[in-house]
């Protein structure tokens, strides 16, 4: 009994030593999802009760050629509370897969947006890098979903669907 007991233990052992290595070596390998979310950009919201919100501190990254996602902050603070996800979806795939009604409920065009005035992309010195990102920028739609809202003391799992100020409602 006893040495099944050993067994069971330094067979125990060597198992959680081999998986903890192959952790490691496959985070060392990769990366994680959260690396690269380098891209900033401030703008406010139209948030679902029609009041203004923000302005939000977007942390973005592309993911593909046609997505790029943010993690929204009220402020900058390093322990900041993650309060909404944001996706910028190229024009065409989005307007191809979702319904009017739809898009004109929970999306809104980037372009539009920009073209108010109040997105500011920070962070990056570069007034080409700025007006190339923000041209890209306007060639897609954007999707929020809000998970925090600021009356609250811990999100409480309901979403809303933010728009952008001086969102147009699209006919076609």
């Amino acid at each position: 009994m006893r040495s099944s007991v050993q067994t069971l233990l330094v067979t125990g052992a060597f198992s959680f030593l081999a998986m903890g290595f192959m952790t490691t070596l496959a985070m060392s390998e990769g990366g994680k999802p959260t690396d690269g979310y380098d891209i900033h950009i401030q703008a406010p919201h139209m948030m679902a009760d029609g009041t203004p919100g923000g302005p939000y501190h977007h942390y973005c990254k592309g993911v593909s050629d046609e997505l790029l996602q943010c993690q929204l902050y009220e402020s900058t603070d390093p322990n900041a509370k993650l309060v909404a996800i944001e996706y910028f979806i190229s024009k065409d795939l989005a307007r191809k897969n979702v319904p009017l009604v739809q898009w004109n409920r929970a999306f809104h065009d980037h372009q539009v947006e920009i073209d108010t005035g109040r997105v500011q992309i920070l962070d990056i010195d570069d007034p080409a890098k700025v007006k190339a990102l923000a041209e890209a920028a306007g060639k897609t739609d954007g999707v929020i979903f809000h998970l925090w809202d600021k009356s609250q003391v811990v999100p409480d799992g309901s979403v809303s669907t933010p728009t952008s100020l001086g969102h147009v409602f699209r006919t076609e």
